[in-house]
């Protein structure tokens, strides 16, 4: 019952029609072979999942894999649970779609996967955290990350003499000289797309509160008002180096105006660069984590983890499975994923990253990473429109209206896992 009240209720919810796919997984087919379907959620990722569906097919006897990439994975995915029409492993972005089909139980254990121990201790940590109550075992393993700061224009910094910033009395002082001594705009945001205004947010709430802040304040130890004040003051106050009336200008303005040379930083993820090379194939982009306190050594990359795997617990081939999943993690295989994805690989080892992480290669071999705040935001929250709201309010208690509204909503939308983690607390005191 309760798998089924979970998925019935993200169901309620989901409006967008869907095909289903018909079948059950782990069946024996293809000249007797084991037949493993995975269904993985990233649509552009297309190319490389059919690169690797083919090298794993031409490489294995005894196991045919095949790899679906719907529009609207998620969706498709809820849909088909509820007609427990079972993929044997899935592959998810680690955020609260995670968290919340963990909590309904869906994923096996799968603690004996040899490969755990080749993950990124950083990156193990993120994927503990999505826990709402502490789990035993391990459900899922991380597969590659990405990360978001400030991408700069490496050509206009050398041309300029610029350097890095290194803290953020450092980087408002940079904003100030290009500002004053430029015809062009240190930031530039694209807030008029809500969800952009994340990504500032999350690259400095990484740096300025715990990682841990969401589960302190469900386990009523801490409030956001505690937490986020420096975040919601450091915000704003990027405001005066940005583009004028950033609600103006979309996403898809933002990246054009950074492709121009309209801005020397844009402070967003590497998930955007293919987008402003569209624009400039031959611009210069480097990238540096937020450099958000007066001490280097407490800044903290912003990054999560896009790709992620888990196997069902309805999986009948386990070690099947587990095959499947040694083949993801050889670093060829995951190689032919980050060349296509300019993505971050979890596991430990010597892969080609793309040149536009130079500036973030030190935080993530030595694991100095933290996930972004908002994969535990539930989306019925919409913390990316309260943002906004908040950044244009020119009211002198501006601040305070927007962190008492953010306790308050938080309690709002989550009032039955907040009961649950601390009924939780006082079992386990």
């Amino acid at each position: 019952m309760k798998r089924i009240g979970f998925i019935s209720a993200v169901l309620a919810a989901a409006a967008l029609p869907v095909m289903l796919l018909a079948g059950c997984a782990s069946t024996t087919a293809n000249d007797g072979k084991i037949e493993i379907r995975m269904l993985q959620y990233k649509p552009e990722a297309v190319a490389a999942f059919e690169a690797i569906e083919k090298r794993f097919n031409e490489t294995h006897d005894n196991i045919h894999l095949t790899i679906e990439s719907p529009n609207e994975a998620m969706t498709v995915l809820k849909t088909r649970l509820i007609k427990e029409d079972y993929p044997d492993i899935v592959g998810i972005g680690g955020d609260i779609n995670y968290s919340n089909f963990l909590d309904a139980e869906l994923f096996m254990d799968i603690s004996d996967f040899e490969v755990l121990s080749e993950i990124k201790s950083a990156y193990m940590q993120i994927e503990k955290d999505l826990e709402f109550i502490p789990q035993d075992g391990v459900y899922a393993i991380p597969y590659v990350a990405n990360c978001a700061g400030v991408l700069y224009n490496k050509d206009i910094f050398e041309k300029n003499g610029w350097n890095i910033p290194q803290t953020w009395s450092e980087f408002t002082a940079l904003c100030e000289k290009i500002d004053a001594e430029t015809d062009i705009y240190p930031l530039y945001f694209g807030f008029k797309d809500t969800w952009t205004c994340l990504a500032p947010w999350n690259a400095l709430a990484v740096g300025l509160s715990p990682a841990d802040t969401c589960a302190q304040v469900n386990a009523g130890k801490t409030t956001f008002s505690a937490e986020y004040s420096e975040v919601a003051e450091k915000t704003k106050a990027l405001l005066q180096y940005a583009e004028p009336n950033p609600y103006a200008y979309s996403y898809n303005d933002a990246c054009t105006a950074f492709a121009r040379g309209e801005s020397a930083m844009f402070p967003i993820g590497s998930y955007a660069v293919p987008q402003i090379m569209s624009v400039n194939p031959d611009i210069n982009i480097d990238s540096f984590p937020f450099p958000a306190n007066e001490n280097e050594r407490d800044n903290v990359l912003n990054s999560g983890v896009d790709l992620q795997f888990s196997i069902m617990k309805g999986c009948k081939n386990k070690e099947a499975a587990y095959e499947v999943l040694r083949f993801m993690y050889e670093d060829e295989t995951i190689q032919i994923y980050l060349d296509d994805q300019n993505a971050i690989p979890c596991k430990e080892g010597d892969f080609t990253l793309p040149s536009m992480l130079d500036g973030m290669k030190e935080y993530i071999e030595n694991n100095r990473m933290s996930d972004y705040h908002d994969h535990h935001y539930p989306s019925e929250m919409s913390v990316d429109a309260m943002i906004q709201t908040y950044l244009m309010d020119s009211s002198t208690n501006s601040k305070e209206t927007f962190l008492t509204r953010f306790d308050n909503d938080w309690v709002r939308y989550n009032r039955d896992l907040i009961n649950k983690v601390r009924k939780y607390e006082e079992r386990n005191k």
